[in-house]
């Protein structure tokens, strides 16, 4: 087990090089320009000459990614242009935010998702079934920012109950929690549905209801523990996506998360904190992944022998 964690943690470091390289590629290529934006349109060519060269602007973009890369290697993503601080101190501050969003979407994803699969293989063709599978269709349908300013004018401007955007309170949380898990909601609802009726078709599904096996039981120890394999890798997906999905949330709802930050820095053009962002997704992307890759094991133990 320790080998394998090693070796996906090794194989994760080419993963996070070219994420880099893309991201600088891409702002390199972007329109404008970082330092007249800091300056301004009437500064001086010698001023905003020496701002490139102490930001390392005039160099080339080879030199520039080899340099970015071993300062990250050291612990130093470097000083937001735009804040004047350490980027680490900005992406530590907006971190949090994002990941109690994150976390809460994920959670109602995933027990309104499953339950909703699970009662839908049940009865599958059922009245409830066909709604579920409309739902299903509905949420993956609906863009995150128009659901978002749909639940802001229904709950926030209509009947007052929640607040338009910000945080600071469970009840702020509660619209961009709900807005960011709906397409997840779907997706993990059309899953479920699917893995446990291949599952319930089985022989020893049959086998233990003829044995007098409650049904509860049936589906809590034998169909759903069973089909948990693929949901899980599904929730893997989700997770990624989800932290995906806060930069446009995050923007609708005022929320004070990495995502925002990202937008942020994208208008202001400060390209070392949209860097040291994009890194940090990916990172955690990463992570996400060998976590799911590891609870394989747990779930079957067929997959740890065989790993």
């Amino acid at each position: 087990m320790l080998t394998f964690v090693v070796r996906r943690l090794l194989l994760a470091v080419p993963v996070l090089l070219g994420v880099v390289f893309v991201v600088m590629l891409t702002i390199d290529l972007l329109p404008g320009d970082a330092v007249t934006l800091m300056l301004g349109e009437h500064a001086t060519k010698d001023a905003v000459a020496k701002l490139r060269e102490h930001l390392g602007l005039d160099k080339p973009f080879l030199v520039r990614y080899l340099d970015y890369v071993g300062r990250v290697a050291r612990g130093d993503l470097g000083r937001s242009i735009q804040q004047n601080r350490p980027v680490a101190a900005e992406l530590a501050d907006a971190w949090p935010a994002t990941l109690e969003l994150t976390v809460a979407a994920l959670v109602i994803a995933t027990l309104v998702g499953i339950a909703a699969g699970v009662a839908s293989a049940v009865r599958p063709n059922s009245l409830f079934d066909g709604l579920a599978r409309l739902g299903s269709l509905f949420g993956l349908s609906m863009p995150i920012f128009w659901t978002g300013l749909v639940l802001i004018v229904v709950f926030s401007l209509w009947l007052n109950w929640l607040p338009v955007g910000g945080a600071g309170s469970l009840s702020h949380l509660v619209l961009p929690a709900v807005t960011l898990a709906l397409p997840s909601v779907a997706m993990i609802a059309r899953m479920t549905r699917s893995a446990v009726l291949d599952v319930l078709r089985e022989d020893y599904v049959r086998t233990a209801r003829a044995k007098g096996v409650g049904e509860f039981l049936v589906l809590a120890r034998h169909a759903l523990r069973n089909a948990f394999i693929p949901i899980l890798t599904l929730l893997g997906l989700q997770s990624g996506q989800l932290m995906g999905g806060a930069v446009l949330t995050e923007t609708v709802f005022a929320w004070p998360g990495l995502g925002r930050l990202m937008v942020k820095a994208i208008f202001a053009r400060d390209y070392i904190l949209l860097q040291g962002a994009v890194l940090i997704f990916a990172l955690a992307f990463v992570l996400i992944n060998l976590i799911v890759d590891l609870s394989y094991g747990l779930l079957d133990p067929r997959i740890g022998r065989q790993g």
